[in-house]
C-alpha cells in the first residue's frame, strides 16, 4: 500500500467527492479515478459507496480509518525521517577529542562555526589521546582535536596527517589555598599531596616529563589520588585532596570564583597547544566547511 494511496482514501472522506478530492490531491478526476481504481483493484474490494451523495467510505472502510491515518502520518514521517538521515549523513562531521577539550573548547568552537547556517550536522566523541588518534585513523571521525605539547615531534604523521594549531593552554597547579611555606631548617620536609593521573594517559606523560622532575627537593609530594578524568581532579582540589595539574581553561571559572588558588608561580607549569588533525585525502563538503572555520 502507497502512502499516496492512503491519502487518496482520507482526500475523498473528507471532501465527499471525487472531485473535490482530485482537486485536493492537485489532479486531473480522470487521473484520480484510474489511481482509485487501481487502489480498489490491489486490494481486492470496492472501498466507497458510490452510491450515496457525498460519496462515503463503506462500513468496512470506515472502520479501518483510523488505521488507515496511522499509516498514513507513519509512513510520511519515515519519508522525512530517511531524507533527513540521508542528509545528515551527507552534511556531518565527526569530531574526537579529548574529554578536557570536550569541556573546555569544543563549545565555543562551535559556537562561533556557521554549522547552523551552513546545514552541517556535528557528532562529538569525547576520548582520550590515544582512542581520539585511533578513531581518526580507523576513519570513524572526520576530525580530531587534541593536546600536544610543544616539544612532541613526529615527522612521520606529517605523510599521512594535516594538523594546524588552533588554541593555546596551560596545564596549571591549583589548590584551595596556598602552600604552606617552607619550614625552618632541620625541621623536615614539608609534605604536599598531589593528584596524580595514570602513566599511559597524555596527562600523565605530561607529568611524568615536564613537572615531576622540577618540582623543589625542599618539599616532598605525595601522590594522593589517581585519576585521568581531569574535571575529577579539579572538583578534588577544591575539596583540598591535594594539588592538581589541569588544564588552565578547566580550572578559569573556580579561580575566578575564589574555590581554587592558581599556584603557577610556585610550581612548575607546562605549556600546551590544541591541534585540530584530519587524515590527508578527499573531503566531504561538511569536514571541508568545518575545517576552514577552524583556520579562522
Amino acid at each position: 500500500m502507497r502512502l499516496e494511496w492512503l491519502e487518496d482514501i482520507l482526500a475523498i472522506e473528507d471532501t465527499g467527492s471525487f472531485s473535490g478530492a482530485a482537486e485536493r490531491r492537485m489532479l486531473t478526476q480522470s487521473a484520480f479515478s484510474r489511481r482509485i481504481k487501481q487502489i480498489e483493484e490491489f486490494v481486492g474490494v470496492e472501498l466507497f459507496d458510490r452510491s450515496h451523495k457525498p460519496i462515503r467510505l463503506k462500513p468496512t472502510t470506515k472502520a479501518q480509518r483510523d488505521q488507515i491515518v496511522q499509516l498514513s502520518n507513519g509512513l510520511r514521517q519515515l519519508v522525512a525521517d530517511l531524507r533527513r538521515g540521508d542528509s545528515m549523513a551527507s552534511n556531518r562531521v565527526v569530531i574526537a577529542c579529548q574529554h578536557s577539550l570536550t569541556t573546555g573548547h569544543i563549545p565555543s568552537i562551535l559556537r562561533k562555526m556557521s554549522i547552523e547556517r551552513d546545514g552541517i550536522y556535528v557528532r562529538l566523541r569525547s576520548a582520550n589521546l590515544d582512542a581520539c588518534t585511533g578513531l581518526l585513523l580507523s576513519r570513524q571521525a572526520n576530525v580530531a582535536i587534541v593536546y600536544h605539547t610543544p616539544d612532541e615531534r613526529d615527522d612521520a604523521r606529517a605523510y599521512f596527517l594535516e594538523e594546524i594549531t588552533i588554541g593555546t593552554d596551560r596545564l596549571i597547579p591549583v589548590f584551595n589555598s596556598t602552600l604552606p611555606k617552607d619550614e625552618p631548617e632541620g625541621a623536615g620536609l614539608v609534605d604536599i599531596p598531589y593528584i596524580t593521573y595514570p602513566s599511559d594517559v597524555f596527562f600523565g606523560h605530561v607529568m611524568e616529563r615536564s613537572i615531576l622532575p622540577y618540582l623543589s627537593p625542599t618539599i616532598r609530594y605525595a601522590p594522593k589520588v589517581e585519576t585521568a578524568l581531569t574535571l575529577a581532579a579539579v572538583e578534588m582540589a577544591v575539596i583540598g585532596m591535594g594539588v592538581a595539574w589541569v588544564p588552565e581553561s578547566l580550572a578559569l571559572e573556580p579561580i575566578s570564583a575564589g574555590h581554587l588558588v592558581d599556584l603557577s608561580a610556585e610550581l612548575p607549569v607546562c605549556e600546551l597547544q590544541i591541534k585540530a588533525m584530519r587524515l590527508q585525502g578527499n573531503y566531504n563538503l561538511a569536514e571541508e566547511t568545518f575545517w576552514s572555520s577552524l583556520k579562522l
